[in-house]
């Protein structure tokens, strides 16, 4: 029976949030939500345009002065009371996440609390930005303070619709920015609610407003001459050209793109703890992460390792350790990587395709673990970023060939090694070409302050998303030097 059970519901038609109350658009188009559970209309949003984009700039700008002007202690006091609304009404978020995006309930609340640190890190700022002064000369004093920079933006994907959102809204706006969201158009019934409980916290009406839409609202953001900067989580593809065109029109730009994580794994592998590490790293959210890993590098003889995941697998069930792919399309391109790397010569250890899905959920995107063995490098099961629960296994004899196969890889994420060799540990962690490294840990996602972000065709821009890095994103450097002189002697007479 399934745990955490999903709800339909009809939300009907949505609308933008611009200066603190939902407003309906000026463009007439729609684009319908698809609930990947039942293969049914939950809702329809605005396909807005640039003008409907243009209306939230607009009043961004209007309350930007006093938003940023306001002490950061009452800017960070937002946030204490969002992180509480958040805790208090989890059920409500996570129930919305899995609805429109397809996720368990349990692990949709795991990424509302991930994106909740954020929250929490963001309230510390009041400490971080007391800014910086030393004297420099006879006389003379330099200052240094981090300022907002004014109107910037967020496009978010779909598979954390609340998670990813929290790693930026916080840190933007505590330092001072106001902010444009721009959900994924597959999942964006929660960044309603995340709008709503901002007011509740008391945030100022037009600091954050949501412009849902597609293509034409993120080239819209690209070019609006008065936004700032641009934060982009999605596909390289798209990190590539919202960075490009980003840039190019004078913004700063920060853009997460796709991935291919690889987990090293050698003989000396704790058996138990890495079968099971190697299951959750590349099935957790269905696989539908940056952070999957979706490449096992087997060095040498790990057949008892694998034959334990493959028992481990066996015991996955639908509706409770994985939810659904997001949409008919994604489902269909993931069973073509199956279909291809079995024609191929893949040895398929496990088969999702055709699974049955959890009662009641019959019309759902249903995909179950798949693992693939003997998998070649250069296969497309092994190069393209599938993003849905397979895994392919490549064999090597040597750590350096396993290390080659790594660096070899276009993106840059993760990389992870599973040993009990503290050499392997040494060896992989300095020579692996990602920005994220897991010893025993197949998805080493950083904690709060620890910023999050990878390397090569996984990023786009300097610096990360979270931590000390986001906030130097969200803000300039300022720095007044000064000078009194002391010609003016009536000051001696207080001495």
């Amino acid at each position: 029976m399934m745990t955490n059970k999903v709800v339909f519901k009809n939300y009907g038609a949505q609308e933008n949030w611009i200066n603190g109350k939902y407003q309906s658009a000026k463009s007439e188009k729609t684009i319908s939500v698809i609930s990947p559970y039942f293969d049914q209309e939950i809702a329809t949003i605005p396909e807005s345009n640039f003008a409907d984009l243009d209306n939230a700039v607009k009043n961004a700008q209007s309350v930007f002065p006093s938003w940023s002007r306001l002490n950061i202690r009452a800017r960070a006091e937002v946030m204490f009371n969002l992180k509480s609304i958040i805790e208090n009404n989890l059920d409500e978020m996570a129930e919305l996440i899995a609805l429109d995006n397809g996720k368990t309930i349990p692990d949709a609340k795991g990424s509302i609390l991930r994106g909740k640190e954020v929250v929490e890190f963001a309230t510390s700022l009041p400490s971080m930005l007391r800014g910086d002064s030393s004297p420099v000369g006879p006389g003379i004093t330099c200052t240094m303070t981090q300022e907002p920079l004014g109107v910037v933006a967020g496009i978010t994907p779909f598979n954390f619709p609340a998670m990813v959102p929290l790693w930026m809204i916080p840190l933007a706006i505590t330092t001072g920015n106001c902010f444009i969201l721009k959900p994924s158009e597959q999942t964006p019934l929660s960044t309603f609610k995340l709008a709503e409980y901002l007011k509740e916290a008391g945030l100022p009406d037009g600091v954050f407003n949501i412009v849902n839409g597609a293509r034409e609202v993120v080239e819209g953001i690209c070019d609006h001459p008065n936004i700032k900067a641009v934060a982009f989580v999605g596909s390289t593809t798209v990190a590539k050209f919202v960075y490009s065109r980003s840039t190019a029109n004078g913004k700063r730009a920060i853009c997460l793109g796709g991935a291919k994580n690889h987990m090293i794994v050698v003989p000396d592998a704790d058996q138990d703890s890495t079968a099971k590490g190697l299951l959750a790293s590349s099935m957790g959210s269905a696989g539908q992460r940056c952070m999957a890993a979706s490449v096992a590098v087997g060095v040498a003889d790990i057949d008892p390792i694998i034959e334990q995941l493959v028992e481990e697998a066996k015991k996955y069930k639908l509706g409770i350790d994985m939810g659904t792919i997001v949409s008919r399309a994604s489902f269909d391109r993931i069973n073509n990587y199956i279909d291809e790397a079995e024609k191929m010569g893949a040895k398929v250890l496990i088969d999702g395709r055709n699974s049955t899905a959890p009662d009641g959920y019959e019309n759902g995107y249903w995909l179950g673990v798949t693992i693939l063995d003997n998998v070649d490098p250069d296969w497309p099961s092994a190069t393209d970023e599938i993003f849905g629960p397979v895994l392919s296994i490549i064999r090597t004899d040597t750590l350096e060939d396993a290390l080659k196969i790594e660096n070899g890889n276009q993106y840059g994420n993760a990389a992870a090694v599973f040993t009990t060799s503290g050499q392997v540990a040494k060896t992989i962690s300095e020579s692996a070409s990602a920005g994220m490294i897991g010893i025993n840990i197949g998805v080493p996602v950083p904690r709060e302050p620890f910023s999050f972000g990878g390397w090569n065709e996984s990023k786009y821009g300097h610096g990360d998303i979270t931590g000390k890095s986001g906030v130097d994103f969200w803000t300039n450097l300022k720095k007044v030097t000064s000078r009194w002189p002391e010609s003016n002697e009536a000051w001696k007479k207080y001495f």
